[in-house]
């Protein structure tokens, strides 16, 4: 029997780790290991070590290379991992053979550094990344990586880019992307996942036009709600969605809105409010002041006790 893709394996809820840092800074990868395998344990469907929540732009190469190894032997080939790759082509070609060595089974490629490019040059840099690597590729769609449908449909028949993490959120645009893709390439069995910060607030919109997987950072400090969401939004538990976009979700995204960076920071901050200790975030991201770490725990409180309610 043939092993399944990659892209089969990808079915369920998301982890996206952070990167644990001791007292001195430097990278802590006993705690790091410890998040991932109770992530794992927790019911993650994929680990996706040291991309945006897990600091990428943090770590030096060394680092990258140990945290993904680290991942790989916490996870112990239970579910896939996936590591991001990003700056221009060259280093993500570098950090893409990190990965490789590491024994990641996938890529998250996000955006090239610094520049804008034009379409041309987003699919040459995304194409030679694919070329680099016997990894399989997901593309990264944010910031100055905004493709057009045709874009994504040259993507697609690239045989190791298997799909595309939207963290753009224009659903005009995904409808018609996922269209011409479907059209062009019928069958092809590309993926799309929803990647914009807080997903579950999006989930319905975005299951409405067919993308069911998505990236979830409340499940780095909070899996209990962030499983009870998914499984609700999954079954169609539309009262349970509900529930928890109104009590948790919504003042969640209400909270990250106060800060930069918050998207990693304030995930920090959770995972340390339930026990384990990763550290704090490296320069130039800040930690969030106490008053909205304990506004955090409050809300972790809350989403906790709407799931004694179900």
């Amino acid at each position: 029997m043939t092993a399944p893709s990659l892209a089969e394996r990808l079915d369920g809820l998301l982890f996206f780790p952070v990167t644990a840092f001791g007292p001195d800074g430097a990278l802590d990868l006993d705690v790091f290991r410890a998040h991932v395998r109770a992530g794992v344990d927790a019911g993650a469907a994929a680990v996706f070590a040291c991309c945006g929540t897990g600091e990428f732009h943090a770590l030096t190469p060394a680092e990258f290379g140990a945290c993904v190894a680290a991942a790989v032997e916490a996870a112990g080939g239970r579910v896939p991992v996936l590591a991001g790759a990003g700056y221009g082509t060259a280093l993500a070609a570098e950090y893409a053979a990190l990965a490789e060595r590491a024994g990641a089974d996938g890529l998250l490629a996000m955006p090239p550094y610094l520049v804008v490019a034009d379409q041309e040059g987003l699919l040459r840099h995304y194409a030679a990344l694919a070329a680099a690597t016997s990894l399989d590729v997901i593309v990264y769609q944010r910031d100055n990586a905004v493709f057009t449908p045709g874009t994504v449909v040259e993507l697609a028949k690239v045989p190791n880019i298997i799909g595309l993490k939207d963290g753009h959120g224009d659903l005009d645009l995904m409808q018609r992307i996922i269209s011409a893709v479907r059209t062009e390439l019928p069958g092809d069995g590309f993926r799309y996942f929803n990647g914009l910060p807080t997903a579950e607030l999006t989930g319905l919109a975005y299951r409405g036009i067919g993308v069911t997987l998505y990236s979830s950072a409340v499940f780095a400090f909070s899996p209990e709600i962030a499983l009870a969401f998914h499984r609700a939004l999954t079954t169609g538990d539309d009262a349970t969605v509900d529930k928890l976009i109104d009590g948790f979700y919504r003042p969640l995204v209400n909270l990250r809105s106060k800060g930069r960076g918050y998207a990693v920071s304030l995930v920090k901050a959770g995972v340390r409010l339930r026990g384990l200790d990763v550290g704090g975030v490296r320069p130039p991201l800040s930690e969030p002041p106490p008053a909205h770490v304990e506004e955090l725990a409050e809300l972790v409180e809350r989403g906790t006790a709407l799931l004694g309610g179900r």
